[in-house]
């Protein structure tokens, strides 16, 4: 999975630069999320600006990592979903349960 990761200070971006998140690539960044929580990391900001098809298995892990964080007293927020993204979270209603943001300076300013 092509995932650049950096710390901005107030949280960690991931930045996903795979145009499908699907089962093929969902377990790997469910893995790294996992990483950075261990690593004291709580606050993450994923964005998804390159990513223009989500399945299942990428909401899970999306989900998963939203758990996480969560349970660390952190937080995982999204940025940049394209319209078929956006719309595959309405249609599953988790729009109401992630914090989604235009883009990473929106994200980051919520923090």
């Amino acid at each position: 999975m092509n995932l650049q990761i950096e710390d901005k200070g107030a949280a960690v971006l991931m930045d996903v630069k795979e145009e499908r998140l699907d089962a093929h690539n969902s377990g790997e960044l469910k893995a790294q999320m996992l990483k950075l929580f261990e690593e004291g990391k709580n606050n993450l900001i994923v964005d998804l600006s390159s990513v223009r098809f989500v399945d299942s298995s990428g909401l899970g892990a999306l989900v998963s990592g939203f758990k996480n964080a969560s349970s660390r007293s952190g937080s995982l927020k999204l940025s940049g979903l394209q319209l078929q993204v956006k719309s595959m979270f309405e249609l599953t209603r988790l729009h109401r349960v992630f914090e989604i943001f235009g883009d990473v300076d929106e994200a980051l300013a919520s923090f």
